[in-house]
């Protein structure tokens, strides 16, 4: 059989492509043959290779986007699981993805439904849908409630970074025994970054608050969110970025890389590109919006490393981050420290 398909095209020609025989195999192993196949199947398979060397390079940070509202199709216990296991040191997420997840760990219910129905007879009905999946709004509102009810806690405190307030917030429903992402977060020191908090469950328990009590108030310093991640990026030889979804918290991480030497040296200029990228999205590039910007674009802003490893794979994050996660726990034997970043809470512990 030859070697190559044809001389002089070895820069776009990885090798030959293997077809999929069936037989019983661990996920990991199905992944990895995937990634000797086509389409989007070689990109999840390449995608888990990513991770992995990521993984297995030391001095290097593993930053996670988590956008949407994922936590509610049943993501959420992946989420905490890497976090519990260092598969990942940060998380930047939505508010949706933090706070949603606390309705399962209270004890409700989220629940299979049609996304074929009358939504004017929903809402008489008081159920919310998030497409297929439904919630009941009494119960929504009770996770709203309880979020305020800790807020009301943080009256005497001086402007927050939301690391530090998801910190506190993640010990605060460990003492009510609701094991969520943030409560898994602040056990295992890991940060947890919302640059667009108040739009969610947050911004509503605010409000509520505010007209509970005219004089409630709580500070978010967006500002310094973006300072420590610049830090934590700084601290670490390597970084990796790994975006389920797109949105506020893939440019969260992106940028990051273009600012570290601006901090330590004013240097507009020079970026510390991610070393590691995957990117798992349904957006598309050619409409030009952030999400689904591809990670070769990154390159043009020296976000993406030139000879790094990334890998972009359109696929529905609720298919492929299932796949990927149970292959880390195949390959992935023994348990990461991570680096310590025990000191992005040193002033609210």
């Amino acid at each position: 059989m030859p070697e190559k398909i044809l001389d002089n095209l070895d820069e776009y020609v990885a090798g030959p492509l293997t077809s999929i025989e069936v037989k019983e195999r661990k996920i990991s192993d199905l992944l990895t043959a995937m990634s000797l196949t086509g389409f989007q199947g070689r990109k999840l398979g390449e995608a888990l290779d990513v991770w992995v060397r990521a993984l297995r390079d030391e001095d290097t940070v593993i930053m996670m986007g988590y956008a949407g509202s994922l936590s509610t199709t049943g993501q959420w216990r992946i989420v905490k699981w890497l976090i519990e296991n260092r598969y990942i040191d940060v998380l930047v997420s939505t508010g949706a993805n933090i706070t949603e997840d606390l309705i399962e760990a209270m004890g409700y219910r989220y629940w299979r439904g049609s996304p074929l129905v009358d939504d004017d007879l929903l809402r008489k009905k008081g159920i919310y849908r998030f497409y297929d999946v439904y919630v009941k709004e009494q119960d929504y509102i009770s996770m709203e409630k309880m979020l305020g009810e800790f807020m009301l806690t943080l009256r005497d405190r001086k402007a927050l970074a939301s690391p530090e307030l998801l910190y506190l917030l993640g010990k605060w429903l460990e003492e009510r025994g609701v094991d969520g992402i943030v409560t898994s977060a602040s056990r295992h020191k890991v940060p947890i970054f919302c640059p667009a908090i108040v739009d969610s469950g947050f911004g509503v328990a605010y409000i509520h608050n505010r007209y509970r009590d005219k004089e409630f108030s709580l500070l978010v310093d967006q500002f310094k969110d973006y300072e420590l991640l610049i830090k934590i990026k700084s601290r670490s030889k390597n970084s990796a970025a790994i975006f389920i979804g797109g949105g506020v918290p893939k440019d969260f991480i992106q940028l990051s890389a273009v600012s570290v030497d601006l901090l330590l040296s004013g240097d507009y200029t020079k970026t510390r590109p991610h070393k590691y990228a995957i990117q798992i999205t349904v957006d598309s590039p050619h409409w030009g919006g952030l999400s689904g910007a591809t990670l070769e674009e990154g390159k043009s802003w020296g976000k993406e490393m030139k000879g790094g490893m990334n890998a972009q794979c359109f696929c529905d994050a609720t298919i492929a981050l299932p796949l990927l996660a149970h292959s880390l726990h195949e390959l992935i034997k023994q348990p990461r420290k991570g680096p310590d970043l025990s000191w992005v809470f040193s002033s609210v512990t």
